[in-house]
């Protein structure tokens, strides 16, 4: 098998492919660029290429973002709308990084980043396969939590709607938002609402 027919088949099984993964190959990231030019490969990020005919669902910016930072975890809008616990459909991703990390620098691909470290950064972090790619996700009542944290960036109303629809639909427990508001030091802020509930 050669190395385009290679570079092709791990990119129709695996969704979206990055230039490491094909030099983790032996594979010269030229080959890469050669299938873009042929058409048979469509560039999506930095670094990443989506087969030209593969079917692409709408969580394909989740996949693209998991592959261009790797350490990173889908948060807050993003989270709720994989969840699919909110109205909210947010044009970026937004995703959490070590606060030492280095914040990637993407034009294609728009990435809202949030800093946490620690237990924040974390605890609550579930692994989904999208399009047969890995991509971390926050639990839904560590998602809620965050909402509380970075209400000042996303809006209460965005983090009270996620706390009413998480309860209606009893996808959490009192529990566990209880626990994940320790742990993002919310429990001040949550404590009215989850008595109202």
């Amino acid at each position: 098998m050669s190395k385009t027919q290679l570079l092709l088949e791990l990119a129709r099984e695996v969704g979206a492919i990055a230039a490491k993964d094909a030099e983790a190959k032996g594979i010269h990231r030229q080959y890469l660029k050669r299938l873009e030019q042929q058409g048979l490969l469509i560039r999506s990020g930095r670094g990443i290429y989506t087969y030209a005919d593969a079917e692409i669902t709408e969580k394909h910016s989740l996949v693209e973002a998991a592959k261009r930072v790797p350490h990173g975890v889908i948060c807050l809008l993003s989270a709720l709308s994989f969840h699919e616990l909110t109205t909210q459909a947010p044009f970026e991703i937004w995703l959490a990084i070590d606060q030492k990390a280095r914040s990637p620098k993407e034009a294609i691909l728009p990435l809202r980043i949030v800093y946490m470290s620690g237990q924040a950064l974390y605890a609550g972090i579930e692994s989904h396969s999208i399009e047969g790619v890995p991509v971390r996700v926050y639990c839904l009542a560590k998602t809620v939590a965050d909402c509380f944290k970075y209400r000042h960036k996303i809006g209460l109303d965005v983090a009270l709607e996620a706390l009413r629809s998480c309860w209606q639909q009893r996808r959490c427990t009192m529990d566990e938002l209880w626990h994940y508001a320790k742990i993002c030091r919310v429990q001040n802020v949550i404590r009215p609402y989850l008595e109202s509930l």
